[in-house]
C-alpha cells in the first residue's frame, strides 16, 4: 500500500520580542518521496538564537542537496548536519559579541523509512492514530532527575530547573546527540516535531487526539491556540512541524464513455 503525506509547519511569536526558533520542512531537490523536517530553538537567553536557529536551518538545507539516498546512511545527513551547524555556530561566537546556541530536532523521511536525531528539548513524536508511539527524552536537567527517579514526570513542568538543557549546539563541548529509526510505517502514523514554546502545554494524550481529529494545517492552528490560551501572557516563540502519513488514493481508471 503506498503513502501519502499531509504535512505542514508554523510557528508564533508568543510573547517575545524575537522570533528565535526557526522550522522548516524541505523536500529532496533530487529525489522524490524524500523530505526533512527540521525545528531549531535558539536558546532564549543568549543574543545569539536566532543566529544559530538559523544556521541550524542553513546547514541541513544545504546537506540534503548533498544526500543520496541510494548510498548514504540516514544518520550521514543527520549527525553531520548537526555537527557542522555546532561548529558553525561556535565559530560565530569568536567573531561577534553575541553568545549563539541553539537546540535542534530532525526528521529525515524516506520511502518506508523515518528516521531522527535531536539535540536539546526540541522534542520529536511519534503517534499511531491517536497513540503515543514513541517521544524524544529531553537533554535537560529535569529529564535527569526524572531518570534517577529524584522527580516524577508531572513535577518537570513546574521544577524550578526546567530549562536547563546538559547540551546544545554552539556550547564548549561536543553536543550529546540521540537518534531512532523506525521502518514499520502506516497509515494514520503522525510525526510531530516542536520547541518547547509548543509542548509545555500539552500532555501527550491531547497532542495525540488533537493529531488524530485533523489535519496538519488544522492541527498546527488548534495546537498553536491552545498554547497560547494557557501560557498567561508568558509564552515563548512556538515552532512545529507535522507530517502525518495516509493510505495513498488509487486513481480509478478512465472510463471510455459510450459510442452511439
Amino acid at each position: 500500500m503506498g503513502l501519502g503525506i499531509d504535512a505542514c509547519f508554523a510557528q508564533h511569536l508568543g510573547d517575545r520580542k524575537e522570533q528565535q526558533d526557526r522550522v522548516a520542512i524541505m523536500p529532496h531537490p533530487k529525489v522524490k518521496g524524500v523530505a526533512v523536517a527540521v525545528v531549531a530553538d535558539g536558546m532564549g537567553g543568549h543574543t545569539g538564537g536566532a543566529l544559530a536557529a538559523e544556521q541550524v536551518i542553513h546547514t541541513v538545507r544545504n546537506n540534503l542537496g548533498h544526500f543520496s539516498p541510494s548510498e548514504d546512511p540516514p544518520q550521514k545527513l543527520i549527525e553531520g548536519s548537526i555537527l557542522e551547524a555546532h561548529t558553525m555556530i561556535k565559530a560565530a561566537r569568536c567573531m561577534n559579541e553575541k553568545d549563539p546556541h541553539s537546540t535542534v530536532v530532525i526528521m529525515l523521511l524516506q520511502p518506508g523509512r523515518v528516521s531522527w536525531g535531536y539535540c536539546g528539548d526540541s522534542r520529536f513524536y511519534r503517534f499511531q492514530g491517536d497513540r503515543l508511539a514513541h517521544r524524544s527524552v529531553d537533554h535537560s536537567y529535569v529529564e535527569h532527575l526524572i531518570e534517577t527517579g529524584q522527580i516524577k514526570p508531572e513535577e518537570a513542568l513546574t521544577h524550578p530547573y526546567r530549562n536547563v538543557l546538559i547540551t546544545s549546539l554552539g556550547g564548549d563541548d561536543l553536543p550529546k546527540m540521540t537518534f531512532g529509526e523506525v521502518t514499520d510505517l502506516a497509515d494514520g502514523d503522525c510525526y510531530l516535531l516542536c520547541s518547547d514554546g509548543l509542548w509545555a502545554y500539552f500532555t501527550e494524550a491531547e497532542l495525540g487526539g488533537v493529531l488524530a481529529a485533523f489535519s496538519a494545517r488544522e492541527a498546527c492552528e488548534v495546537l498553536i491556540k491552545r498554547a497560547r490560551d494557557r501560557c498567561g501572557g508568558e509564552g515563548d516563540n512556538v515552532s512545529l512541524a507535522i507530517i502525518k502519513l495516509k493510505a495513498a488514493e488509487v486513481p480509478k481508471p478512465k472510463v471510455p464513455p459510450p459510442r452511439i
